[in-house]
């Protein structure tokens, strides 16, 4: 094979057809559109459209609902933190942080931070700090003789706005007031 004889495969760069270029082409006129009716216009948008019938998304029931104070976490298995270790993408004789995990392309970023799950074996003794882990994985790291940190976020504090204070009525407004509802 010579320089002269590459190719491309066929119809490997296939480029777009264009319509409304005249009878000759095959898709003129029309375009490929077929006649008249509203799939011919522009501006068309029927997906969810059956004709006037209901629709099915509102046929069917709701269901659920989205909760706006959940917590999104990047999960890490104790499996996964072995891998990682035995091909030296983390160095486990250093205190391994979140910010070294989401560096070495471990986990992805996260929007509340990282969590270790129990999956897996890990046998080198680790010193890491997360913000989350369960309780079967705090054990088995503390077993092998390693250490883990559960960091705290602080939590958002809502401001209660103080409401003002009542303003005490002295006795001589309200006698005066009882008078002079009495007199009338």
């Amino acid at each position: 094979m010579r320089l002269n004889e590459l190719r491309d495969n066929p119809n490997a760069r296939k480029s777009r057809t264009r319509v409304g270029r005249g009878i000759g082409s095959g898709k003129g006129k029309t375009a490929g559109r077929g006649h008249k009716g509203q799939k011919s216009r522009s501006g068309v948008a029927i997906k969810g459209f059956e004709g006037g019938q209901m629709p099915i998304h509102m046929r069917l029931p709701k269901r659920g609902f989205n909760n706006i104070s959940r917590k999104n976490f990047s999960e890490l298995t104790l499996g996964n933190l072995q891998a990682a270790i035995t091909k030296g993408l983390i160095d486990s004789s250093k205190k391994i942080t979140e910010v070294e995990l989401n560096a070495s392309g471990i986990v992805k970023k996260s929007r509340d931070g990282v969590k270790i799950l129990n999956k897996g074996e890990i046998k080198d003794k680790i010193d890491i700090s997360v913000t989350k882990a369960t309780q079967s994985s705090i054990k088995l790291i503390e077993s092998l003789g390693g250490k883990i940190e559960i960091l705290k976020k602080a939590k958002e504090k809502k401001e209660i706005k103080e409401q003002p204070e009542e303003k005490e009525i002295s006795k001589e407004a309200v006698e005066t007031s009882t008078k002079d509802s009495a007199d009338k």
